[in-house]
Order: C-alpha cells, then sequence, then structure tokens
C-alpha cells in the first residue's frame, strides 16, 4: 500500500519539478509566414556519347488475359524469364526460372527449372 501511495506522489512531483528548472526568460519563436524556398532542381545528366542502350537487352513484357487474371510473360532475347500473375483478388505473384552458376538451369524435366510462387512482401 506504502509503495502505491509513493509512486502516486511521485507520479505528481516529477512534472512540476520539471518545470521549475526553466529559465525564466524563454521567448517564443517567431511564426514564418511562408517555408522558404526549395532549390532548383536541375536535370540529370545526359548519358555520356559512347554509351547506348542496347535494345536486345531490354525485357519483352507480353500480356495475357485469361478470365479476369492478368498474366505477363517477361523474355529477354525471346527466352521466358519470369511470369508476374496478377489475380482478380488477392496479391499478384511471380514465377521465375532457377538459376544455376547465373546460367538459368534446364534439365529437362516439366516443373523442375521453375521457382515457387513468390510474392513481393517490400517495395521502396
Amino acid at each position: 500500500m506504502h509503495q502505491i501511495i509513493f509512486t502516486l506522489m511521485l507520479s505528481f512531483a516529477l512534472p512540476i519539478m520539471a518545470q521549475s528548472d526553466q529559465p525564466e526568460d524563454l521567448q517564443p519563436l517567431p511564426e514564418l509566414s511562408e517555408p522558404p524556398p526549395l532549390p532548383e532542381l536541375s536535370e540529370p545528366p545526359p548519358l555520356p556519347p559512347d554509351i547506348e542502350l542496347d535494345p536486345e537487352l531490354e525485357p519483352e513484357i507480353t500480356i495475357i488475359k485469361r478470365g479476369e487474371d492478368t498474366i505477363e510473360e517477361h523474355r529477354i532475347n525471346g527466352e521466358l524469364y519470369m511470369i508476374k500473375v496478377i489475380p482478380r483478388i488477392g496479391l499478384p505473384y511471380y514465377l521465375v526460372r532457377n538459376r544455376v552458376g547465373g546460367e538459368f538451369s534446364h534439365p529437362g524435366e516439366a516443373g523442375i527449372d521453375v521457382s515457387p510462387p513468390m510474392w513481393r512482401i517490400l517495395e521502396f
């Protein structure tokens, strides 16, 4: 019982003690009518002239509608490497080909070279 009374007295005394330590000549900060202006943003620098984008490395995306679901097939150089399935209900998921040593593997058996479905957890 004494501990409860002591705790209550202490909880009332601490805020009063904290206020008594402040100097007496405090002045409020002036209010700003407008926020300071933002610096001007410049355009990103152009690519160097010796670097050109290779159109063969750009992914080719084929969009297929099956009922109310959407399927996106991603290919590079005509080779399928990822499928994105966007169902009508639920989050999109991805089917990606397995890689062995940086290269896509294909053991010749159906279903072996595809990873289990993957969902995006975080996106920045």
